[in-house]
């Protein structure tokens, strides 16, 4: 347990005693096990301690916290930490506000029923790691991340178009750019997935800044908080997150290596009546499967029988194998909305992703972006075309593709002989999730312990909406035979 959670669970009693006497603004607020030498905002601590008493029913519904003020001065923090704190459980639902009278706990209790709070014991260690796994300046062995080593991509293209990219007429330095994103990048988009997927129109093609930028898009359109929306379990850590900051219920549907479990989806479906469903159809993140296409039609019948959109996260599409399932194929586009994005065969450096969807969703979609941050960057859109336009881009994904096969198997291997059981058998992609079933300890407390020896792993407490039962993680083949990780690994046995 670790430093927060353990402070919490000694004032749990005292919490929910003292908060409920605060009704009469009499009791002091338990003091929290702040630590203020931990690598994660102030903000992650108190959340992910409030969320765990939340829990542990050690806060009971309907609980008055202490004010703004009252709490910041009992825990020693500033009054913006507690502001921006109780927003965010806010948007959790886990508390709720009322007009002059302060925040009360939402849900909790003995008496009332309720699906584990995603926000899981310990997530301030989680979030610290997470800044070294997606910004590349740690010097640690990046075990855990979603790039590739730079040679891997081509360097040269890539440079070539950016050095391009950056001789942008100077008539184009004039006001943000357009709306859906560069035009002719946005066109060359559309005839190439017309010809290799679906038919598709350049206006309904909608440029973001990457995948995550897409997908948090869409959840600002189409929902509100409170709807439930379908994720997998395990699934991509960063979206797990979205959906929570979003204030939305998040239901994870298994998915394991013969991919999602459609019977526990129907139920779910008929049970909560989800507004959507993330689904990586192709090379999954992190087990790296892929859906059959009898399993797509099946998926594709609940969703027009439950009715809620399906987004089909696509952005390992170019390394797939020609012919696997596509949702957004299948369906035309009617209650399918596609995300791509171009950071696993190019570089995620560029940040350009896209949406595809129907013409009458993609007005509501770019009125959201322009209120949310305006236009995308026309540079790194140019520098997109021009990379994906040359000669070598389709040259250059072949060959990321084989070194990816190489890589895989060799992983899977080392990975095998240092003690580890994979999760699944990877069709291709980036990744290969594995367990530790010797493990003393959680994938969590592992990953920090790894990253003190110079190994960023990626825990699957990353990518599940709970305590996995074992420690796993999920290792990057480009780095996952590198005889410091294995070495590591043995050790943990």
């Amino acid at each position: 347990m670790d430093s927060t959670t353990a402070g919490a669970a000694k004032t749990g009693d005292a919490a929910a005693g003292g908060a409920a006497a605060g009704d009469s603004g009499k009791a002091d607020w338990p003091i929290l096990a702040i630590d203020r030498q931990r690598r994660g905002s102030l903000v992650d601590q108190i959340v992910a301690a409030i969320a765990d008493m939340v829990n542990r029913r050690e806060l009971r519904a309907g609980t008055k916290m202490p004010s703004v003020r009252q709490f910041a001065k009992s825990n020693g923090v500033s009054t913006f930490t507690v502001v921006e704190s109780y927003d965010r459980l806010l948007h959790l639902g886990l508390l709720s506000s009322r007009r002059g009278s302060g925040f009360f706990v939402a849900r909790g209790g003995p008496d009332a029923p309720q699906q584990p709070v995603l926000v899981p014991a310990g997530a301030a260690a989680v979030d610290a790691l997470t800044s070294d796994l997606y910004s590349g300046q740690s010097d640690a062995l990046p075990v855990g991340a979603g790039w590739l080593p730079p040679e891997w991509y081509g360097e040269s293209t890539l440079l070539d178009a950016v050095r391009h990219a950056m001789k942008i007429p100077a008539g184009r330095l004039r006001g943000y750019g357009h709306p859906l994103g560069f035009p002719a990048l946005r066109q060359h988009m559309a005839g190439t997935l017309s010809d290799e997927l679906f038919a598709l129109e350049p206006e309904q093609v909608l440029l973001t800044h990457g995948a995550t930028h897409a997908f948090d898009l869409i959840l600002r359109t189409l929902t509100r908080p409170g709807d439930v929306v379908f994720v997998e379990d395990p699934g991509y850590s960063n979206l797990l997150a979205l959906v929570r900051h979003h204030g939305c219920v998040a239901v994870g549907i298994p998915r394991g290596p013969n991919g999602l479990d459609m019977e526990a989806l129907a139920r779910q479906a008929a049970a909560t009546q989800p507004k959507l469903m993330f689904v990586n159809t192709v090379l999954q993140n992190p087990l790296g499967t892929s859906l059959s296409q009898a399993q797509a039609h099946r998926l594709l019948g609940l969703a027009e029988q439950f009715d809620f959109w399906l987004v089909e996260d696509d952005i390992y599409r170019e390394l797939a194998a020609r012919g696997d399932a596509s949702l957004a194929a299948m369906d035309g586009l009617r209650r399918v909305i596609r995300i791509g994005s171009f950071s696993k065969t190019l570089s995620p450096v560029l940040r350009v992703g896209s949406i595809c969807a129907s013409g009458s969703l993609i007005p509501e979609l770019v009125r959201v972006k322009m209120l949310a941050g305006l236009t995308t960057s026309e540079i790194n859109e140019r520098a997109v075309l021009d990379a994906i336009s040359s000669r070598a881009y389709r040259k250059l994904v072949e060959r990321l593709v084989l070194q990816l096969d190489g890589a895989r198997e060799r992983a899977l291997e080392r990975l095998q002989e240092a003690g580890l059981v994979p999760l699944a058998r990877p069709r291709g992609g980036l990744f290969v999730s594995a367990g530790l079933p010797g493990a003393r300890c959680s994938g969590r407390a592992i990953a920090e312990k790894a990253l003190r020896a110079g190994i960023l792993l990626a825990p699957g407490e990353f990518f599940s909406l709970t305590q996995p039962g074992q420690a796993w993680f999920r290792f990057n083949v480009a780095y996952a035979a590198e005889p410091l990780l294995l070495d590591f690994l043995r050790s943990q046995s």
